[in-house]
């Protein structure tokens, strides 16, 4: 039957099975993450890791260009600053921020439908 499944010829489909232990927390977690609440305090979450990531990505704050606890805490107010700035400015006249990222899945399904 391995052709009806799979075209390898030598190898085929596998299945891995986590320890029973290991499985009942992944499905608890699972549970947990359909519910509202969960999702809520999520969306929150993703809020600041976004704000980190356009931090790192517009500032390069990952790595601070001065020596000195005084020089580097300065750099990070005015990267604050300028992410404020940024968002100020986006927010004025009616940019939105998120750039969702596409799947290229979901870029072809686009491309064919259209």
């Amino acid at each position: 039957m391995r052709d009806q499944c799979t075209r390898w010829k030598t190898g085929g489909r596998t299945l891995s099975l986590q320890p029973r232990e290991l499985q009942e927390v992944l499905d608890h977690a699972r549970l947990q993450q359909s519910d509202e609440q969960w999702r809520a305090k999520y969306g929150s979450r993703a809020g600041v890791e976004g704000t980190i990531h356009q931090a790192v990505a517009v500032t390069g704050i990952r790595r601070a260009r001065y020596l000195g606890l005084q020089k580097t805490h300065l750099e990070h107010v005015l990267s604050a600053v300028a992410l404020n700035l940024i968002r100020l400015d986006a927010w004025w006249n009616g940019h939105p921020l998120d750039r969702t990222r596409v799947s290229h899945l979901a870029r072809l399904g686009l491309s064919l439908a259209a």
